[in-house]
């Protein structure tokens, strides 16, 4: 059998009182997720546990079948690994985002865009390089990744240090947020001499005339050493791929064993490359027995609170993602049958920008097993009214799996 789990990454959402008191998901065109969750089942996944900050980290984990509570030792260790860079037990890697700020002459710092305009890999890689030859050293380095997240490795301790993810404070006073870092006084110079120096780069000058945010700062988050996992395989007994446009999916993908695809044109926003990844995937499957397929752009939207932006990328995400996939699947399928799941791994609603921490719908249609029509979309409340709350990633990955031997 073959199986399929496909994320569109902050799909969920609150009522919206533009949408008539709908959500972006009841508001949109979804007839592939529909078809999945009326033939299929319908239910709700914890994908945070109790007392975890409710990122994609923590909730991909549970995705893929793990325990947060087992395995999760923070965010930017498992971005270092998807980008090759094998952590010492003397480092600590923390996410680095390249962000506009306003920062007064008084002090106070405010975050104006956390994605620095979601600015192109191409001027984050120069500048990020550019910020490693002037200030990295033994003790600190700077690494280039995808648009604006970036990777920045700390040799020593930073115990006492707590970061907060810049996409839940954007247009916020972050000022107290910021002073945390002066507690260490390798990071606090290398703040202070960070923003003088990208305001002055060529780059930054070329977009502040083009009407571009500029990336004028760093940011550092996500903070962690690097964590011990067992792989899915070790875990399930089943091979699989994993694609994704982001770091951080990657970096779970590789500490999980699977097989990391990099599809040419995936960006992580709606502009990404989703047929390059639906025909990876269906490849995949040709010798996996599952694939996870990741998009970014309905979270990017959220975040950003562009609730036409929202529905467009969960309209794409069905069309070219879930439509594709499930009927290359139904083509490929020599009579041992398919499992295909639609999800998402956690809210980011419009109203908010940031992520909460509510149960999220999942559907799971078995090709041997295509259900009486429940006349039940994909959407938030349908989920809740199913009634079936899996608590855990393991709960849903043995549910997943059901019937193979290697799953009792």
């Amino acid at each position: 059998m073959k199986y399929a789990i496909l994320v569109g990454d902050g799909m969920g959402d609150l009522p919206v009182a533009e949408l008539g008191g709908r959500t972006p998901l009841e508001a949109a065109a979804t007839p592939a997720m529909d078809y999945v969750a009326r033939h299929g089942e319908l239910f709700l996944l914890k994908t945070i546990p109790d007392g975890y900050p409710p990122g994609s980290d923590v909730a991909n984990l549970s995705l893929l079948g793990y325990q947060p509570q087992d395995v999760y030792s923070g965010r930017a260790p498992l971005e270092a690994a998807s980008m090759g860079i094998r952590l010492a037990a003397d480092e600590i890697a923390c996410r680095c985002n390249l962000v506009t700020l306003n920062q007064t002459t008084a002090g106070q710092v405010q975050m104006i865009d956390y994605s620095a305009g979601h600015i192109s890999t191409a001027e984050a890689r120069e500048l990020i390089s550019a910020l490693d030859r002037e200030f990295g050293s033994a003790p600190l380095r700077l690494y280039p990744g995808v648009s604006y997240r970036h990777l920045l490795v700390y040799k020593g301790d930073l115990a006492g240090l707590t970061t907060v993810p810049p996409h839940d404070h954007t247009g916020q006073d972050v000022t107290a947020f910021w002073q945390r870092y002066h507690a260490f006084p390798l990071l606090k110079n290398l703040l202070a001499e960070t923003g003088p120096f990208l305001a002055k780069h060529p780059i930054n000058r070329a977009r502040i005339q083009a009407g571009k945010s500029p990336a004028n700062n760093i940011w550092l988050w996500g903070e962690g050493r690097l964590p011990a996992m067992p792989t899915i395989a070790e875990l399930y007994g089943v091979s699989g791929a994993l694609i994704s446009a982001v770091d951080l999916l990657k970096g779970i993908g590789i500490c999980g064993g699977l097989d990391v695809i990099n599809v040419p044109g995936a960006t992580g926003y709606l502009d990404t490359n989703y047929n390059g990844k639906a025909q990876a995937a269906l490849a995949a499957l040709r010798e996996k027995d599952l694939v996870f397929v990741h998009v970014e752009a309905p979270d990017e939207a959220g975040h950003q609170g562009l609730l036409k932006e929202k529905i467009q990328a969960i309209e794409d995400f069905d069309q070219k993602i879930v439509k594709p996939i499930l009927e290359g699947m139904t083509a490929m399928d020599d009579g041992r049958g398919f499992r295909l799941v639609v999800a998402m791994d956690h809210y980011t609603p419009i109203s908010l920008k940031t992520h909460i921490s509510l149960p999220v719908p999942l559907a799971l249609l078995d090709s041997r097993q295509i259900a009486v029509d429940s006349g039940r979309n994909f959407s938030e409340k349908n989920a809740q009214a199913a009634g079936c709350l899996l608590d855990s990633g393991p709960a849903f990955f043995n549910r997943l799996l059901a019937g193979r031997p290697e799953i009792s």
